[in-house]
């Protein structure tokens, strides 16, 4: 099969070479004559073969290239089903499918499928398709997923994304429907999910191995939850022995999602909820109440133009953390903002724990586990950060 070819500018090769995924406009000097979402070939000014990528010609980003290979190539429907098992191997390595039945199976261009998040929930895949190029093949990835054996598909739609025809479905089922909610396990924690209704795909998985972390620390401690959402973490400091745990998030319908989910522990008495600004309660909170406290926000930068209010928002909210657990306690402190690179949040935690005049140390840095792999070549793919943090 022949390709419509995309030509770089002289001397604009390298970062291909190095095998970032992303093609800029100002990169391009001469742009195929192919439709939004076509595959084609991406070529150096000497008519090199660099890779295969899904072409956008109304985004800053023209190409992304999710097939490296100076040879020539057919993208047919065994290559994605390949890569779609061979993404699925690799969370059979990684999890115990007894004890967690919630995961990523694949996470965009860390697992060479730029434009497109899918997360299981049990017999449940639930697909967020982001680019035309991957609208365009989802039949064969639909096809994939009832091979490896998830009998429900549920398309959710991003609300910014930029498929109109997506927009216009909106979120929907893939044949047939699974009855909500579903049950799920997260290292033997039960949660109940709801993929039509909840955040995000329905559950934020990434916070997998951090909320067992949490737990790991909470026996015999009182533990502060804060953006709770559906008491992920508060779940992990119950079934630990935690002796009184709070959930706090703004949410009415979250913290009723939060209940729902202590309900299905033996835990219940020691558990208390709060409809109520994270901010506000930090302020009106006993000082050196908390042993724990867990600052989980969602995210505070949207894109570079917010970073400087999202920096002031982060540095206030883990001030009023050091200000108010208890000496020798911990502050679990994350942020999910893509803009806020790894450095930059640990510089605002910094400035917070100076003002705040306490010595805080370090005890673990913290990202997303291994079912959101981080291609290399691909740092922007690193989102979520977070400290485990010891306050004397």
């Amino acid at each position: 099969m022949e390709y419509k070819k995309l030509v770089l500018k002289s001397g604009r090769e390298r970062s291909l070479v190095n095998r970032h995924p992303w093609v800029f406009s100002g990169a391009i000097k001469d742009l195929p004559t192919a439709k939004n979402g076509e595959i084609i070939e991406v070529r150096s000014n000497h008519n090199d073969l660099l890779g295969y990528g899904f072409y956008s010609p109304n985004s800053q980003i023209t190409c992304r290239v999710f097939e490296f290979t100076n040879d020539e190539k057919l993208i047919d429907d065994a290559y994605w089903l390949a890569k779609l098992q061979n993404a699925y191997h690799l969370r059979t390595q990684l999890l115990d499918f007894k004890t967690t039945n919630c995961f990523r199976l694949l996470h965009a261009e860390g697992d060479f499928f730029p434009g497109i998040i899918i997360d299981v929930y049990d017999k449940v895949a639930v697909v967020q398709l982001l680019i035309k190029g991957m609208e365009n093949i989802a039949p064969i990835i639909y096809g994939g997923l009832n091979q490896l054996g998830f009998d429900y598909i549920y398309l959710k739609t991003k609300q910014n994304t930029q498929l109109l025809e997506q927009v216009e479905q909106g979120s929907r089922w893939v044949g047939e429907a699974a009855e909500m909610p579903i049950f799920v396990l997260e290292h033997g924690v039960k949660f109940s999910v709801n993929v039509e209704t909840g955040q995000k795909t329905g559950f934020f998985i990434d916070q997998r191995e951090n909320r067992k972390l949490l737990g790991e620390w909470s026996k015999g401690k009182k533990v502060l939850n804060t953006f709770s959402y559906s008491g992920g973490f508060s779940l992990y400091a119950l079934e630990a022995g935690a002796t009184e745990v709070h959930s706090v998030d703004s949410s009415k319908d979250a913290i009723a999602l939060c209940e729902q989910n202590v309900a299905l522990t033996l835990y219940a008495s020691k558990h208390q909820s709060f409809v109520e600004d994270c901010f506000d309660f930090l302020k009106k909170s006993e000082a050196n109440y908390y042993d724990i406290i867990i600052l989980d926000p969602p995210a505070f930068a949207k894109n570079a133009r917010s970073v400087d209010n999202a920096a002031r928002g982060y540095k206030n909210l883990n001030l009023l953390g050091f200000h108010k657990v208890k000496p020798g306690g911990l502050v679990f402190t994350y942020s999910c903002s893509q803009h806020i690179d790894k450095d930059l949040f640990r510089k605002i935690v910094f400035s917070a724990a100076a003002e705040a005049r306490r010595n805080v140390r370090v005890l673990r840095q913290l990202s997303q586990p291994e079912d959101h792999p981080i291609n290399i070549f691909h740092p922007e793919g690193e989102y979520l950060k977070g400290l485990m943090l010891l306050v004397d």
